[in-house]
């Protein structure tokens, strides 16, 4: 009794201080970059800009998060963030559906991406990685494939095509609707996002078995949790994650564009690492989700404002995820200790 309430007590110590660290750091990059701008960090637009971002950036990342606590890995949510964003175009702009149909369209090619992918891991037994990757080259094919390598607007849609206006108007406000006090819908859909997953992964037996099957596989299997079913469900959430990001996005620019999700993969598994979730599984919070992604956040506008270069914000954000994942091995071997 006396070893297991010290372990708890161990592994909460280990937990807040690393919470404080990524704290420390955003608040770090925060002062430097509001100097080191002139204050053009901290004006009103850049930061609703910043939050924008972040928001895609966190719905994305809380379904892998879902993934790599059960111990498994998706690198094809970026191929499915692209082919949602166009299966959902051009079933609305070009084949004439209406614009639900269209929106279902595209989460239900994402899900079918997400069985894919568990059936080759669970099923066949191929690595999550190698299953994963495949997938997303596939996916990628599909996407360039239905798109003709396109590039899709609702205001500008093909000769004897119409769009109705209130299909328009409701598109465009799913994620350019200005709340009370100019709070950004975008905003607003992360937040519920957040909520969702938070309850779905601390409050749920469906989380306490996600982390069970990370932990430890083999207990998990011997205490008769449906593992097959359990990690079907996490890679179909991730898929499905990704194709509502870039509905929104797709909403909040009036474009869809086949190669829109090929800069996504790194920073969001750069997040999520950041915010805490293990490689190994059975560790992977919201709240450590959502501060990896506002780090991340911080640093693209930070660097972009001061004209560094995409190369810089690469070596950043490369540096930093392997800071994360050095900081995980370390928290791992210390609580084995």
């Amino acid at each position: 009794m006396s070893s297991n309430t010290n372990q708890r007590g161990q592994n909460f110590k280990q937990s807040f201080g690393r919470t404080a660290g990524l704290l420390g750091a955003i608040l770090l990059v925060v002062v430097l970059f509001a100097i080191t701008s002139h204050g053009l960090f901290l004006k009103p637009a850049n930061l609703l800009g910043l939050l924008r971002y972040m928001s895609s950036l966190a719905i994305v990342g809380f379904g892998l998060t879902a993934v790599l606590i059960t111990g498994e890995i998706d690198l094809s949510f970026g191929a499915v963030y692209g082919l949602s964003s166009m299966l959902s175009g051009v079933a609305w702009i070009v084949w004439g559906w209406d614009l639900w149909q269209s929106i279902l369209l595209a989460l239900c090619g994402a899900a079918i991406v997400g069985l894919f992918n568990a059936f080759f891991t669970t099923i066949v037994k191929i690595p999550s990685f190698i299953a994963t990757l495949g997938a997303s080259t596939i996916v990628f094919g599909v996407d360039l494939l239905v798109s003709k390598s396109n590039t899709l607007s609702p205001l500008s849609p093909p000769n004897g095509r119409v769009i109705p206006k209130s299909e328009l108007k409701f598109f465009s406000e799913l994620s350019n609707h200005v709340l009370p006090g100019g709070f950004p819908m975008q905003l607003l859909w992360m937040l519920l996002a957040a909520f969702v997953f938070w309850y779905l992964l601390t409050k749920s037996l469906f989380g306490f078995h996600l982390k069970a099957i990370g932990g430890n596989q083999v207990a998990a299997e011997f205490a008769k949790i449906k593992v097959r079913k359990y990690k079907m469900w996490a890679f179909i959430i991730c898929s499905v994650a990704a194709a509502s990001a870039a509905i929104l996005d797709s909403s909040y620019i009036s474009s869809m564009q086949p190669d829109s999700g090929a800069g996504l993969l790194f920073p969001t598994f750069a997040a999520v690492v950041i915010g805490g979730a293990s490689l190994i599984g059975g560790r992977g919070t919201v709240s450590g989700t959502l501060m990896g992604c506002l780090l991340l956040a911080i640093l693209a506008n930070g660097l972009a404002l001061l004209g560094s270069g995409a190369f810089l914000q690469q070596m950043f954000v490369g540096a930093v995820t392997i800071g994360a994942v050095v900081l995980d091995q370390t928290t791992r071997a210390r609580r084995k200790e």
